[in-house]
Protein backbone atom coordinates (compact mmCIF):
# COMPACT_ATOMS: atom_id res chain seq x y z
CA UNK A 1 0.00 0.00 0.00
CA UNK A 2 2.91 2.23 0.87
CA UNK A 3 4.76 1.44 -2.62
CA UNK A 4 1.67 1.98 -4.22
CA UNK A 5 0.56 5.23 -3.38
CA UNK A 6 4.35 6.28 -2.86
CA UNK A 7 4.02 7.38 1.13
CA UNK A 8 7.34 7.25 2.97
CA UNK A 9 6.29 8.11 6.57
CA UNK A 10 6.43 4.98 8.14
CA UNK A 11 8.53 2.92 5.43
CA UNK A 12 11.90 1.76 7.86
CA UNK A 13 8.87 0.55 10.06
CA UNK A 14 6.96 -1.09 7.14
CA UNK A 15 10.33 -2.87 5.80
CA UNK A 16 11.04 -3.72 8.96
CA UNK A 17 8.14 -5.76 9.45
CA UNK A 18 8.12 -7.21 6.55
CA UNK A 19 11.78 -8.48 6.94
CA UNK A 20 10.45 -10.42 10.48
CA UNK A 21 7.49 -11.94 8.13
CA UNK A 22 10.26 -13.36 5.89
CA UNK A 23 12.92 -15.83 5.28
CA UNK A 24 15.47 -13.57 3.97
CA UNK A 25 15.64 -10.21 3.60
CA UNK A 26 16.21 -10.36 -0.17
CA UNK A 27 12.73 -12.07 -0.43
CA UNK A 28 10.67 -8.59 0.84
CA UNK A 29 12.61 -7.31 -2.50
CA UNK A 30 11.43 -9.68 -4.64
CA UNK A 31 8.12 -10.21 -3.21
CA UNK A 32 6.01 -7.21 -1.47
CA UNK A 33 8.41 -4.58 -3.17
CA UNK A 34 8.22 -6.07 -6.71
CA UNK A 35 4.42 -6.50 -6.26
CA UNK A 36 4.17 -3.59 -5.49
CA UNK A 37 6.30 -2.03 -8.07
CA UNK A 38 4.43 -4.11 -10.77
CA UNK A 39 1.33 -2.87 -9.72
CA UNK A 40 2.85 0.65 -9.90
CA UNK A 41 4.11 -0.35 -13.58
CA UNK A 42 0.99 -1.76 -14.90
CA UNK A 43 -1.23 1.39 -13.72
CA UNK A 44 1.12 3.60 -15.30
CA UNK A 45 1.50 1.38 -18.74
CA UNK A 46 -2.62 2.18 -19.19
CA UNK A 47 -2.70 5.90 -18.20
CA UNK A 48 -4.42 4.97 -14.23
CA UNK A 49 -1.81 6.51 -12.80
CA UNK A 50 0.49 9.43 -13.77
CA UNK A 51 4.55 10.33 -13.50
CA UNK A 52 4.58 12.12 -10.00
CA UNK A 53 3.33 8.98 -8.23
CA UNK A 54 5.37 6.92 -10.25
CA UNK A 55 9.01 9.23 -8.93
CA UNK A 56 7.25 8.78 -5.59
CA UNK A 57 6.42 4.86 -5.32
CA UNK A 58 10.28 4.81 -6.52
CA UNK A 59 11.27 6.72 -3.50
CA UNK A 60 9.16 4.15 -1.61
CA UNK A 61 11.18 1.14 -3.37
CA UNK A 62 14.97 2.88 -2.97
CA UNK A 63 14.08 4.18 0.89
CA UNK A 64 12.84 -0.07 1.70
CA UNK A 65 16.15 -1.32 -0.26
CA UNK A 66 18.43 1.10 1.40
CA UNK A 67 17.17 0.13 4.87
CA UNK A 68 17.45 -4.09 4.02
CA UNK A 69 21.24 -3.54 2.37
CA UNK A 70 22.98 -4.12 5.51
CA UNK A 71 20.40 -7.11 6.41
CA UNK A 72 21.47 -8.56 2.85
CA UNK A 73 25.06 -7.95 2.79
CA UNK A 74 25.16 -9.86 6.30
CA UNK A 75 23.38 -12.65 5.02
CA UNK A 76 26.12 -12.25 1.90
CA UNK A 77 23.20 -13.16 -0.55
CA UNK A 78 23.61 -12.58 -4.19
CA UNK A 79 20.62 -9.76 -4.31
CA UNK A 80 18.07 -10.39 -6.75
CA UNK A 81 18.29 -10.36 -10.67
CA UNK A 82 17.33 -7.01 -12.64
CA UNK A 83 15.50 -6.95 -15.72
CA UNK A 84 18.69 -5.62 -17.66
CA UNK A 85 21.27 -3.10 -16.94
CA UNK A 86 21.30 0.08 -18.71
CA UNK A 87 23.62 3.20 -18.93
CA UNK A 88 22.36 6.60 -19.60
CA UNK A 89 24.04 9.37 -20.25
CA UNK A 90 23.71 13.29 -21.39
CA UNK A 91 26.30 13.82 -23.82
CA UNK A 92 29.33 15.84 -24.13
CA UNK A 93 28.50 19.63 -23.74
CA UNK A 94 25.39 19.44 -22.80
CA UNK A 95 23.92 19.87 -19.24
CA UNK A 96 20.22 19.17 -19.32
CA UNK A 97 19.03 15.86 -17.65
CA UNK A 98 15.46 16.05 -15.74
CA UNK A 99 14.32 14.09 -18.47
CA UNK A 100 17.37 11.32 -17.99
CA UNK A 101 16.52 11.38 -14.42
CA UNK A 102 13.18 10.97 -15.20
CA UNK A 103 13.53 8.14 -17.12
CA UNK A 104 15.96 6.29 -14.97
CA UNK A 105 14.08 6.58 -12.38
CA UNK A 106 11.14 4.93 -14.32
CA UNK A 107 13.21 2.15 -15.40
CA UNK A 108 14.18 1.14 -11.55
CA UNK A 109 10.49 1.26 -10.91
CA UNK A 110 10.55 -1.58 -13.69
CA UNK A 111 13.64 -3.39 -12.01
CA UNK A 112 15.67 -2.14 -14.43
CA UNK A 113 19.88 -1.81 -13.33
CA UNK A 114 20.69 1.91 -14.37
CA UNK A 115 23.62 3.41 -14.14
CA UNK A 116 23.60 6.99 -14.56
CA UNK A 117 26.77 8.92 -16.27
CA UNK A 118 25.28 12.63 -15.42
CA UNK A 119 25.76 15.31 -17.80
CA UNK A 120 28.56 16.16 -20.42
CA UNK A 121 29.87 12.69 -20.55
CA UNK A 122 32.59 12.52 -23.53
CA UNK A 123 31.48 9.33 -26.33
CA UNK A 124 34.80 7.41 -24.91
CA UNK A 125 33.91 7.51 -21.55
CA UNK A 126 30.40 6.63 -21.99
CA UNK A 127 31.78 3.53 -24.08
CA UNK A 128 34.23 2.27 -21.69
CA UNK A 129 31.60 2.35 -18.98
CA UNK A 130 29.51 0.62 -21.22
CA UNK A 131 32.06 -2.40 -22.21
CA UNK A 132 32.88 -2.72 -17.94
CA UNK A 133 30.02 -2.58 -16.61
CA UNK A 134 28.55 -4.91 -19.50
CA UNK A 135 25.20 -2.72 -20.14
CA UNK A 136 22.83 -4.39 -21.85
CA UNK A 137 21.85 -1.07 -23.78
CA UNK A 138 23.09 2.79 -23.69
CA UNK A 139 20.43 5.44 -23.17
CA UNK A 140 21.60 9.08 -24.30
CA UNK A 141 20.01 12.34 -23.74
CA UNK A 142 20.29 16.05 -24.50
CA UNK A 143 18.42 19.18 -25.03
CA UNK A 144 20.22 21.23 -27.36
CA UNK A 145 20.67 21.23 -31.03
CA UNK A 146 24.65 20.48 -31.04
CA UNK A 147 23.24 17.49 -28.64
CA UNK A 148 22.20 15.94 -31.99
CA UNK A 149 25.79 15.99 -33.18
CA UNK A 150 27.12 14.11 -30.65
CA UNK A 151 24.83 11.46 -30.88
CA UNK A 152 25.69 10.75 -34.40
CA UNK A 153 29.36 10.54 -33.36
CA UNK A 154 28.07 8.22 -30.60
CA UNK A 155 26.82 5.70 -33.31
CA UNK A 156 29.96 6.18 -35.48
CA UNK A 157 32.01 4.91 -32.72
CA UNK A 158 29.96 2.24 -31.59
CA UNK A 159 29.71 1.19 -35.24
CA UNK A 160 33.79 1.31 -35.29
CA UNK A 161 34.49 -0.19 -31.57
CA UNK A 162 32.15 -3.39 -33.05
CA UNK A 163 29.57 -3.09 -30.42
CA UNK A 164 26.09 -4.74 -30.92
CA UNK A 165 24.24 -2.72 -28.23
CA UNK A 166 20.76 -1.16 -28.77
CA UNK A 167 21.20 2.74 -28.76
CA UNK A 168 18.20 4.48 -26.98
CA UNK A 169 17.95 8.31 -28.05
CA UNK A 170 15.59 10.69 -26.22
CA UNK A 171 15.62 14.44 -25.36
CA UNK A 172 13.67 17.56 -26.06
CA UNK A 173 15.40 18.21 -29.92
CA UNK A 174 15.61 14.41 -30.45
CA UNK A 175 12.89 12.88 -32.74
CA UNK A 176 11.93 9.67 -34.77
CA UNK A 177 13.06 11.85 -37.93
CA UNK A 178 16.54 12.99 -36.83
CA UNK A 179 17.25 9.49 -35.67
CA UNK A 180 16.07 7.81 -38.84
CA UNK A 181 18.04 10.19 -41.07
CA UNK A 182 20.80 11.01 -38.88
CA UNK A 183 22.00 8.57 -36.64
CA UNK A 184 20.46 5.10 -37.42
CA UNK A 185 21.89 4.45 -40.60
CA UNK A 186 25.42 5.23 -39.17
CA UNK A 187 24.40 1.78 -36.54
CA UNK A 188 23.71 -2.04 -37.38
CA UNK A 189 22.44 -2.87 -34.33
CA UNK A 190 18.70 -0.88 -32.96
CA UNK A 191 18.57 2.92 -32.51
CA UNK A 192 15.53 3.62 -31.15
CA UNK A 193 14.00 7.38 -30.73
CA UNK A 194 12.46 6.73 -27.29
CA UNK A 195 9.53 9.63 -26.97
CA UNK A 196 9.31 10.13 -23.09
CA UNK A 197 9.72 8.26 -19.99
CA UNK A 198 6.22 6.27 -20.06
CA UNK A 199 7.55 4.50 -23.62
CA UNK A 200 10.71 3.47 -21.90
CA UNK A 201 9.84 0.45 -20.78
CA UNK A 202 7.91 -0.84 -23.39
CA UNK A 203 11.25 -0.48 -25.60
CA UNK A 204 13.64 -1.68 -23.24
CA UNK A 205 11.48 -5.05 -22.47
CA UNK A 206 11.45 -5.85 -26.44
CA UNK A 207 15.51 -5.27 -26.90
CA UNK A 208 16.03 -7.55 -23.97
CA UNK A 209 14.36 -10.60 -25.53
CA UNK A 210 16.54 -11.81 -28.20
CA UNK A 211 13.41 -12.80 -29.96
CA UNK A 212 11.05 -9.74 -29.30
CA UNK A 213 14.59 -7.76 -30.08
CA UNK A 214 15.16 -9.25 -33.97
CA UNK A 215 11.34 -8.62 -34.26
CA UNK A 216 11.15 -5.01 -33.01
CA UNK A 217 14.27 -4.12 -34.95
CA UNK A 218 12.55 -5.43 -37.66
CA UNK A 219 9.55 -3.18 -37.75
CA UNK A 220 11.39 -0.13 -36.73
CA UNK A 221 13.29 -0.25 -39.54
CA UNK A 222 10.56 -0.46 -41.91
CA UNK A 223 9.63 2.52 -40.01
CA UNK A 224 12.51 4.57 -40.30
CA UNK A 225 12.59 3.97 -44.29
CA UNK A 226 9.14 5.45 -44.26
CA UNK A 227 10.45 8.54 -42.16
CA UNK A 228 13.16 8.77 -44.43
CA UNK A 229 11.21 8.35 -47.98
CA UNK A 230 8.88 11.08 -46.39
CA UNK A 231 11.97 13.59 -45.49
CA UNK A 232 13.45 13.14 -49.06
CA UNK A 233 10.01 13.99 -50.66
CA UNK A 234 9.28 15.99 -48.33
CA UNK A 235 8.63 19.58 -49.89
CA UNK A 236 9.21 23.24 -48.50
CA UNK A 237 6.03 24.62 -48.01
CA UNK A 238 6.73 27.95 -49.34
CA UNK A 239 10.02 28.14 -52.31
CA UNK A 240 12.85 28.82 -51.11
CA UNK A 241 14.55 32.72 -52.21
CA UNK A 242 18.46 33.64 -52.54
CA UNK A 243 19.65 35.49 -49.89
CA UNK A 244 19.68 38.95 -51.72
CA UNK A 245 16.08 38.38 -52.84
CA UNK A 246 15.48 37.59 -48.88
CA UNK A 247 17.39 40.88 -47.60
CA UNK A 248 15.46 42.57 -50.58
CA UNK A 249 11.41 41.66 -48.99
CA UNK A 250 13.19 42.54 -45.47
CA UNK A 251 11.01 44.18 -42.87
CA UNK A 252 11.68 47.76 -42.69
CA UNK A 253 10.63 49.18 -39.44
CA UNK A 254 8.76 52.62 -38.85
CA UNK A 255 11.83 54.78 -37.33
CA UNK A 256 10.21 58.22 -37.51
CA UNK A 257 9.81 58.41 -33.77
CA UNK A 258 13.66 58.40 -32.43
CA UNK A 259 14.37 55.11 -30.18
CA UNK A 260 14.78 56.22 -26.37
CA UNK A 261 17.87 56.56 -25.03
CA UNK A 262 18.61 53.55 -21.99
CA UNK A 263 18.57 55.15 -18.50
CA UNK A 264 21.71 53.07 -17.80
CA UNK A 265 24.02 52.02 -20.64
CA UNK A 266 26.36 49.41 -19.49
CA UNK A 267 26.63 46.73 -17.67
CA UNK A 268 24.27 46.24 -14.29
CA UNK A 269 24.49 42.47 -12.23
CA UNK A 270 21.33 41.82 -10.89
CA UNK A 271 19.98 40.14 -7.88
CA UNK A 272 16.69 39.31 -7.16
CA UNK A 273 14.83 37.74 -4.25
CA UNK A 274 13.32 34.20 -5.16
CA UNK A 275 10.33 35.38 -3.01
CA UNK A 276 9.67 38.52 -5.88
CA UNK A 277 10.32 35.60 -8.83
CA UNK A 278 7.90 33.12 -7.60
CA UNK A 279 4.98 35.98 -8.67
CA UNK A 280 6.36 35.56 -12.06
CA UNK A 281 6.89 31.97 -12.48
CA UNK A 282 4.31 30.39 -15.50
CA UNK A 283 3.52 27.18 -14.21
CA UNK A 284 2.26 25.61 -17.44
CA UNK A 285 5.93 24.05 -18.51
CA UNK A 286 6.02 22.56 -14.94
CA UNK A 287 3.47 19.90 -15.56
CA UNK A 288 4.53 19.75 -19.29
CA UNK A 289 7.68 18.73 -17.54
CA UNK A 290 6.30 15.87 -15.21
CA UNK A 291 3.95 14.82 -18.39
CA UNK A 292 1.00 16.36 -17.00
CA UNK A 293 -0.66 17.90 -19.88
CA UNK A 294 -2.57 21.02 -19.27
CA UNK A 295 -2.87 24.65 -19.26
CA UNK A 296 -2.28 26.24 -15.64
CA UNK A 297 -4.57 27.07 -13.65
CA UNK A 298 -7.46 24.86 -15.11
CA UNK A 299 -5.12 22.07 -14.58
CA UNK A 300 -5.60 21.94 -10.94
CA UNK A 301 -9.11 21.01 -11.40
CA UNK A 302 -9.27 18.80 -14.54
CA UNK A 303 -10.94 15.87 -14.26
CA UNK A 304 -8.39 13.22 -15.24
CA UNK A 305 -4.74 14.96 -13.94
CA UNK A 306 -6.20 17.41 -11.52
CA UNK A 307 -5.71 15.93 -8.44
CA UNK A 308 -2.13 14.97 -9.07
CA UNK A 309 -1.37 18.33 -10.34
CA UNK A 310 -2.74 19.85 -7.45
CA UNK A 311 -0.18 17.51 -5.63
CA UNK A 312 2.11 18.11 -7.57
CA UNK A 313 1.71 22.26 -7.18
CA UNK A 314 1.47 21.89 -3.36
CA UNK A 315 4.70 20.34 -3.72
CA UNK A 316 6.03 22.63 -5.61
CA UNK A 317 5.27 25.51 -3.48
CA UNK A 318 6.73 23.57 -0.30
CA UNK A 319 10.21 23.31 -2.10
CA UNK A 320 9.93 26.96 -3.28
CA UNK A 321 9.24 27.93 0.65
CA UNK A 322 11.94 25.81 1.70
CA UNK A 323 14.48 27.42 -1.17
CA UNK A 324 13.57 30.91 -0.16
CA UNK A 325 13.55 29.89 3.69
CA UNK A 326 17.52 28.14 3.53
CA UNK A 327 18.31 30.21 0.85
CA UNK A 328 19.96 26.78 -0.76
CA UNK A 329 18.86 28.02 -4.25
CA UNK A 330 20.29 31.49 -5.65
CA UNK A 331 19.24 34.06 -8.69
CA UNK A 332 21.87 35.71 -10.07
CA UNK A 333 21.74 38.13 -13.24
CA UNK A 334 23.24 40.18 -15.49
CA UNK A 335 21.89 43.11 -18.47
CA UNK A 336 24.06 45.30 -20.46
CA UNK A 337 22.16 48.36 -22.80
CA UNK A 338 24.40 49.23 -25.68
CA UNK A 339 24.60 51.84 -28.34
CA UNK A 340 23.87 49.58 -31.75
CA UNK A 341 23.41 50.12 -35.35
CA UNK A 342 22.38 47.55 -37.96
CA UNK A 343 25.07 46.57 -40.67
CA UNK A 344 23.03 44.38 -42.93
CA UNK A 345 22.35 41.17 -40.92
CA UNK A 346 24.61 42.07 -38.49
CA UNK A 347 24.08 43.75 -35.38
CA UNK A 348 27.45 46.56 -34.58
CA UNK A 349 27.71 46.58 -30.28
CA UNK A 350 29.59 49.97 -29.74
CA UNK A 351 31.13 50.91 -26.65
CA UNK A 352 29.57 54.28 -26.29
CA UNK A 353 27.34 57.06 -27.93
CA UNK A 354 30.45 58.00 -30.02
CA UNK A 355 29.66 54.85 -31.70
CA UNK A 356 33.76 54.35 -32.49
CA UNK A 357 34.90 52.10 -31.11
CA UNK A 358 33.32 48.48 -31.69
CA UNK A 359 32.51 45.76 -28.31
CA UNK A 360 30.94 43.17 -31.18
CA UNK A 361 29.12 41.91 -33.59
CA UNK A 362 26.22 40.23 -33.31
CA UNK A 363 25.43 37.27 -36.56
CA UNK A 364 21.98 36.96 -37.13
CA UNK A 365 20.17 35.09 -40.24
CA UNK A 366 17.35 35.91 -42.31
CA UNK A 367 13.91 33.78 -43.27
CA UNK A 368 14.84 32.43 -46.78
CA UNK A 369 11.79 31.68 -47.65
CA UNK A 370 9.02 33.09 -50.66
CA UNK A 371 6.90 35.86 -48.65
CA UNK A 372 4.46 36.85 -50.94
CA UNK A 373 2.26 38.76 -48.57
CA UNK A 374 4.58 39.51 -45.81
CA UNK A 375 8.40 40.04 -44.94
CA UNK A 376 11.54 38.00 -44.54
CA UNK A 377 12.56 38.57 -41.39
CA UNK A 378 15.96 38.82 -39.58
CA UNK A 379 16.23 40.29 -35.79
CA UNK A 380 18.87 42.95 -37.09
CA UNK A 381 15.67 44.61 -38.85
CA UNK A 382 14.63 45.48 -35.34
CA UNK A 383 17.43 47.89 -34.89
CA UNK A 384 18.20 51.20 -36.96
CA UNK A 385 20.89 50.91 -39.72
CA UNK A 386 24.54 52.34 -39.51
CA UNK A 387 24.59 55.68 -41.72
CA UNK A 388 20.53 56.34 -40.73
CA UNK A 389 21.74 59.02 -38.25
CA UNK A 390 19.21 57.61 -35.89
CA UNK A 391 20.93 56.61 -32.65
CA UNK A 392 19.30 52.54 -32.07
CA UNK A 393 20.41 50.23 -28.79
CA UNK A 394 20.09 46.65 -27.74
CA UNK A 395 19.91 45.15 -24.72
CA UNK A 396 21.55 41.68 -23.59
CA UNK A 397 20.74 39.25 -20.70
CA UNK A 398 22.15 36.17 -18.88
CA UNK A 399 19.84 34.80 -15.77
CA UNK A 400 20.26 32.14 -13.39
CA UNK A 401 17.81 29.90 -10.81
CA UNK A 402 19.63 27.57 -10.26
CA UNK A 403 23.00 28.47 -8.25
CA UNK A 404 22.77 25.94 -6.17
CA UNK A 405 20.45 23.54 -7.73
CA UNK A 406 23.19 20.87 -8.27
CA UNK A 407 24.30 20.23 -5.01
CA UNK A 408 20.98 20.46 -3.80
CA UNK A 409 19.38 17.70 -6.01
CA UNK A 410 22.75 15.75 -4.68
CA UNK A 411 21.44 15.94 -1.07
CA UNK A 412 18.33 14.28 -2.17
CA UNK A 413 19.63 11.49 -4.49
CA UNK A 414 22.44 10.54 -1.81
CA UNK A 415 18.59 9.94 0.27
CA UNK A 416 17.06 8.35 -2.49
CA UNK A 417 14.95 10.94 -2.62
CA UNK A 418 14.83 11.32 -6.50
CA UNK A 419 11.11 12.81 -6.66
CA UNK A 420 12.95 16.27 -4.76
CA UNK A 421 15.82 15.74 -6.43
CA UNK A 422 13.96 16.48 -9.71
CA UNK A 423 11.77 18.84 -7.85
CA UNK A 424 14.62 21.37 -7.19
CA UNK A 425 15.72 20.86 -10.97
CA UNK A 426 11.90 21.39 -12.25
CA UNK A 427 11.55 24.57 -9.93
CA UNK A 428 15.08 26.09 -10.93
CA UNK A 429 14.05 26.13 -14.49
CA UNK A 430 10.88 27.80 -13.56
CA UNK A 431 12.65 30.66 -11.60
CA UNK A 432 15.38 31.19 -14.13
CA UNK A 433 12.35 31.59 -16.58
CA UNK A 434 10.64 34.10 -14.43
CA UNK A 435 13.60 35.93 -13.38
CA UNK A 436 13.87 36.16 -17.43
CA UNK A 437 10.50 37.43 -17.11
CA UNK A 438 11.27 39.63 -14.15
CA UNK A 439 13.93 41.28 -15.08
CA UNK A 440 12.70 41.98 -18.94
CA UNK A 441 9.78 44.11 -17.23
CA UNK A 442 12.59 46.00 -14.90
CA UNK A 443 14.39 46.81 -18.12
CA UNK A 444 11.11 47.86 -20.57
CA UNK A 445 10.29 50.13 -17.19
CA UNK A 446 13.35 51.65 -15.30
CA UNK A 447 17.06 50.25 -17.11
CA UNK A 448 15.82 51.35 -20.19
CA UNK A 449 13.05 53.10 -19.95
CA UNK A 450 11.07 52.75 -22.86
CA UNK A 451 7.61 51.52 -21.50
CA UNK A 452 7.53 53.35 -17.83
CA UNK A 453 3.98 53.53 -17.14
CA UNK A 454 3.41 49.82 -18.62
CA UNK A 455 1.26 47.63 -16.01
CA UNK A 456 0.86 43.90 -17.15
CA UNK A 457 -0.55 40.69 -14.71
CA UNK A 458 1.32 37.76 -14.87
CA UNK A 459 -0.90 36.11 -17.04
CA UNK A 460 -0.77 39.19 -19.57
CA UNK A 461 3.50 39.08 -19.16
CA UNK A 462 3.11 35.22 -20.09
CA UNK A 463 1.10 36.45 -23.16
CA UNK A 464 3.91 38.80 -24.20
CA UNK A 465 1.61 41.60 -24.31
CA UNK A 466 4.27 44.12 -23.47
CA UNK A 467 6.65 45.68 -25.93
CA UNK A 468 10.05 44.41 -27.38
CA UNK A 469 11.17 41.09 -27.31
CA UNK A 470 14.03 38.84 -25.63
CA UNK A 471 14.76 36.21 -28.33
CA UNK A 472 17.39 33.68 -27.10
CA UNK A 473 20.31 31.96 -28.97
CA UNK A 474 19.23 28.78 -29.70
CA UNK A 475 15.78 29.27 -30.68
CA UNK A 476 13.42 30.01 -33.77
CA UNK A 477 14.69 33.78 -34.57
CA UNK A 478 18.73 33.55 -33.90
CA UNK A 479 19.01 29.08 -33.88
CA UNK A 480 22.86 29.63 -34.11
CA UNK A 481 23.88 28.53 -30.51
CA UNK A 482 27.51 30.12 -30.57
CA UNK A 483 26.39 33.54 -30.87
CA UNK A 484 25.69 33.19 -27.18
CA UNK A 485 29.18 33.64 -26.35
CA UNK A 486 29.39 37.35 -27.28
CA UNK A 487 26.31 37.99 -24.72
CA UNK A 488 29.10 36.25 -22.33
CA UNK A 489 31.63 38.47 -23.32
CA UNK A 490 29.37 41.64 -23.67
CA UNK A 491 28.35 40.71 -19.78
CA UNK A 492 31.43 39.55 -18.27
CA UNK A 493 28.49 36.87 -17.49
CA UNK A 494 31.27 34.45 -15.71
CA UNK A 495 32.87 37.00 -13.86
CA UNK A 496 29.12 38.74 -12.78
CA UNK A 497 26.96 35.23 -12.33
CA UNK A 498 29.04 32.31 -11.97
CA UNK A 499 27.18 30.87 -15.14
CA UNK A 500 29.19 28.90 -17.53
CA UNK A 501 28.73 27.90 -21.01
CA UNK A 502 30.15 24.26 -22.34
CA UNK A 503 32.00 23.65 -25.66
CA UNK A 504 28.42 23.11 -27.06
CA UNK A 505 27.39 26.26 -25.72
CA UNK A 506 24.91 24.85 -23.49
CA UNK A 507 24.37 26.75 -20.16
CA UNK A 508 25.35 25.82 -16.37
CA UNK A 509 23.56 25.99 -14.31
CA UNK A 510 21.10 24.10 -16.42
CA UNK A 511 18.15 26.85 -14.73
CA UNK A 512 19.47 29.60 -16.89
CA UNK A 513 18.32 31.63 -19.67
CA UNK A 514 20.07 34.60 -21.92
CA UNK A 515 18.98 36.38 -24.95
CA UNK A 516 19.06 39.62 -26.69
CA UNK A 517 16.47 42.99 -25.74
CA UNK A 518 15.11 44.60 -28.97
CA UNK A 519 12.85 47.40 -28.30
CA UNK A 520 11.57 47.97 -31.27
CA UNK A 521 7.29 48.19 -31.18
CA UNK A 522 7.51 45.74 -34.18
CA UNK A 523 9.57 43.89 -32.76
CA UNK A 524 8.38 39.78 -33.09
CA UNK A 525 9.36 36.90 -32.74
CA UNK A 526 9.58 34.76 -35.99
CA UNK A 527 11.46 31.60 -36.79
CA UNK A 528 14.15 31.69 -39.29
CA UNK A 529 13.31 27.72 -40.44
CA UNK A 530 15.41 26.08 -43.67
CA UNK A 531 18.27 28.47 -45.44
CA UNK A 532 20.22 28.06 -48.00
CA UNK A 533 23.64 27.54 -49.13
CA UNK A 534 24.37 31.37 -50.37
CA UNK A 535 23.37 32.18 -46.77
CA UNK A 536 25.34 29.48 -45.22
CA UNK A 537 28.36 31.06 -47.47
CA UNK A 538 27.58 34.72 -46.16
CA UNK A 539 27.22 33.32 -42.85
CA UNK A 540 29.96 31.75 -42.99
CA UNK A 541 32.15 34.75 -44.20
CA UNK A 542 30.77 37.23 -41.54
CA UNK A 543 31.47 34.85 -38.66
CA UNK A 544 35.25 34.40 -39.95
CA UNK A 545 34.41 30.21 -40.54
CA UNK A 546 34.91 28.05 -43.16
CA UNK A 547 31.96 26.14 -44.59
CA UNK A 548 32.43 23.02 -42.89
CA UNK A 549 32.02 24.46 -39.28
CA UNK A 550 29.11 26.69 -40.32
CA UNK A 551 27.14 23.69 -42.31
CA UNK A 552 27.89 21.94 -38.49
CA UNK A 553 26.63 25.04 -36.12
CA UNK A 554 23.57 25.52 -38.72
CA UNK A 555 22.69 21.73 -39.18
CA UNK A 556 18.72 22.07 -37.65
CA UNK A 557 18.24 25.14 -40.24
CA UNK A 558 19.60 22.95 -43.50
CA UNK A 559 17.91 21.61 -46.23
CA UNK A 560 19.42 17.96 -46.26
Amino acid sequence: HALVKGITDFIEEDTEAARQAAEKPLHVIEGPLMDGMNVVGDLFGEGKMFLPQVVKSARVMKKAVAYLQPHIEAEKSEGQKSNGKILLATVKGDVHDIGKNIVGVVLQCNNFEVIDMGVMVPCASILQRAKEEDVDMIGLSGLITPSLDEMVHVAKEMERLNFDLPLLIGGATTSKAHTAVKIEQHYHAPVVYVPNASRAVGVCQKLLNAQSRAEFAEQLSKEYDIVRDQHARKQPRSKPVSLQQARDNAHVPDFSTAPVTPKKLGVTPVSVALETLRNYIDWTPFFLTWSLAGKYPRILTDEVVGEQAQSLFDDANAMLDKVIADQSLQAKGVIGLFPANRQEDDVVVYSDETRTAVLGVAHHLRQQTDKPKGANYCLSDFVAPVGSGIKDYIGAFAVTGGIGEDELAAVYEAKGDDYNAIMVKAVADRLAEAFAEYLHEQVRKHYWGYAPDESFSNDELIREKYQGIRPAPGYAACPEHTEKQLIWDLLNAEANTGMKLTESYAMWPGASVSGWYFAHPEARYFAVAKIQPDQVEDYANRKGWDIETAQRWLGPNLND
